[in-house]
């Protein structure tokens, strides 16, 4: 089983990714800011970690087979996109020093494409709430994709992401939308984490980005 590192492990996403990490064996070390907050589970250590520390989190990175980072700065955050790219630099930068080349990042949904050449986060339509956090994580991307020290793999999950039922089923896309036969973009986080886990076990999307949805 390998030895993941994951950065976010008590958010929204993280904590799903956590829970199926440790199910299938993974020895995960947990790198958050309030480590009394991550839920006790086998296999799973709690560190105290912050991402824009980057000598630091490099030493606590070392060791490890893999990265996941779900880092997200807070929806509260009024200079979310900046810190977004920031702290991602910073993740990138202590992954490298650490030795450590696999890494997947945990991004959004408005960096996919929804018509040829049109990106979610560009349309008229979206939530103005999200926009700068949207854009941190397509700024996150760009920046990954002209990365060449790093095994990386960017997830961007479905538009409609809500905690929900684990089927372990999924349909993956690239830089398009993935959409059902109802035209809806939607994935359960716990089927997320579950398609998140398989391309940690898989490695079918190094130095490129896919999405999942039903």
């Amino acid at each position: 089983m390998a030895k993941i590192a994951l950065i976010g492990a008590t958010g929204f996403v993280g904590s799903h990714i956590l829970k199926e990490a440790a199910s299938r064996g993974h020895s995960v070390t947990a790198l958050v800011r309030h480590p009394e907050k991550v839920e006790t589970l086998d296999n799973v250590t709690a560190v105290k970690a912050d991402i824009l520390d980057t000598d630091a989190l490099a030493k606590a990175l070392a060791g490890h087979d893999l990265v996941i980072s779900a880092y997200n700065p807070g929806w509260g955050d009024p200079e979310i996109r900046a810190t977004h790219v920031k702290g991602s630099r910073s993740i990138n930068d202590a992954a490298k020093k650490a030795g450590v080349a696999r890494l997947i990042v945990v991004g959004g949904a408005g960096s996919l494409e929804v018509a040829p050449g049109v990106q979610l986060v560009d349309s008229p339509d979206f939530p103005a709430e999200w926009k700068q956090g949207a854009l941190g994580a397509r700024d996150a991307l760009n920046e990954l994709r002209a990365e060449n020290g790093l095994d990386w793999t960017f997830v961007s999950p479905a538009i409609h992401l809500e905690p929900g039922t684990r089927t372990g089923k999924y349909r993956l896309g690239g830089d398009q939308l993935v959409v059902d036969d109802k035209g809806e973009s939607r994935i359960s986080t716990a089927d997320l984490a579950v398609a998140i886990l398989d391309e940690a076990e898989q490695g079918k999307h190094i130095r490129k980005r896919f999405t999942a949805a039903y």
